[in-house]
């Protein structure tokens, strides 16, 4: 779950990451009355999840309630990268001496939280990994053993900070440290941190990504995730409980289990097609889960032929069969499907549909056979 700058601040808040005054808005009303109230210089930012505001227009600094309202009228419904402008974050502006970057991350492939500290905030940590890498000071951490303050010491020493902020910006990084693991993130991210001329250090930006899986365990979070721009479709799935992710072909693919539904996105695009989505149900998916997933899959109308692939295990191929049944008499599907069926229950199953006699259903007996069928169909051939 990735938040807005205003959203993940508030996150950090809670363990004591230090930021300058701000409020969001949504109208240009509430922005002149932060802005009131929080005083001037102000700046004011675009809350979009997506780099690159500040080079688009989506930052601008007002001295006065008159650009207040000029900026936030120009800001609000901007489209930056794809992503429209729906909300604005105010913040008192800042004199600043010096700009670094500070972040957390999953390092998925040590299996470890990875920390970075470099002294050239303020520009993409790609860019400076390019071309300065000598700048950007990196360690993982042992989760059993925790970060440290000689851990943040290392790091600071490491990235060239200047020796009178040392203890303020391991501070900080212990501060972001805590707020990654309390939170179960997989992402903190700082840029710019920023020194003041007063020697104060403060989080400027804030990006963070929080892991969807464990927000169980997070009731108040659940709340800040921003749904102006989640897919249409991965929303009705997401309130089924189904995982899926939207892609930009024309082929609806339903499996039980991530590995199966890769696999089959990666057969379909050796046949020659192009997946529409991934629908994985899950195991032990029931009918009424099958039903859902045809109604998400459905929703694209960009799908032109849907394919069914399910080995069973858990998951029974008669309860498969019975929810396409039951979905194509509540949904009437105008595009073709072609059915896998293979594993617990898949001679039932089978049974099941040739009696059934669905209009444009077609069987097919392996992975191949049925990724060839569907992109056949999907041109509008025979198979």
């Amino acid at each position: 779950m990735d938040l807005l700058e205003y959203r993940g601040k508030q996150v950090l808040a809670r363990h004591g990451v230090a930021q300058l005054p701000g409020s969001e808005a949504t109208t240009v009303d509430a922005a002149v009355a932060a802005a009131e109230q929080i005083g001037f210089p102000i700046v004011i930012k675009a809350q979009v999840k997506s780099g690159g505001r500040g080079k688009a227009g989506g930052i601008r600094i007002a001295a006065s309630i008159d650009e207040v309202r000029e900026h936030a009228t120009s800001i609000l419904g901007m489209d930056i990268r794809g992503h429209t402008v729906r909300e604005l974050w105010l913040q008192r502006a800042s004199e600043i001496q010096s700009e670094y970057y500070a972040a957390v991350v999953l390092d998925r492939s040590a299996k470890a939280p990875l920390v970075m500290l470099s002294t050239q905030g303020g520009i993409e940590i790609e860019q400076v990994a390019a071309e300065h890498p000598e700048a950007l000071a990196t360690l993982h951490v042992d989760p059993l053993v925790g970060f440290h303050p000689f851990h943040a010491r290392r790091l600071a020493y490491e990235a060239g900070v200047d020796a009178g902020v040392v203890r303020p910006v391991g501070d900080m990084l212990a501060a972001i440290y805590e707020a990654f693991v309390r939170e179960d993130a997989t992402l903190v991210e700082i840029n710019p941190l920023v020194v003041t001329p007063d020697r104060e250090v403060v989080a400027l930006d804030a990006k963070v990504t929080l892991d969807d899986n464990a927000i169980f365990r997070h009731p108040d979070n659940a709340t800040l995730d921003d749904d102006a721009d989640v897919d249409p479709q991965e929303a009705m799935a997401r309130e089924r409980g189904l995982t899926y992710v939207k892609l930009d072909g024309d082929i609806g693919i339903f499996g039980n289990g991530a590995g199966l539904v890769m696999s089959t996105l990666d057969v379909v695009a050796h046949a020659g097609g192009a997946p529409a989505n991934f629908l994985d149900a899950g195991g032990g998916a029931k009918a009424e889960a099958i039903v859902a997933s045809v109604e998400v899959i459905l929703s694209n109308p960009n799908v032109k032929a849907v394919l069914f692939n399910v080995f069973g295990g858990i998951t029974r191929c008669d309860e498969v069969a019975r929810g396409l049944i039951e979905a194509y008499g509540i949904l009437q599907p105008t595009v073709p499907f072609v059915v896998r069926l293979d594993g617990t229950n898949d001679v039932e199953a089978r049974s099941l549909l040739a009696d059934a006699k669905l209009p444009n259903v077609h069987a097919e007996a392996t992975m191949d056979g049925a990724a060839a069928r569907v992109v056949a169909l999907a041109r509008g051939e025979s198979g």
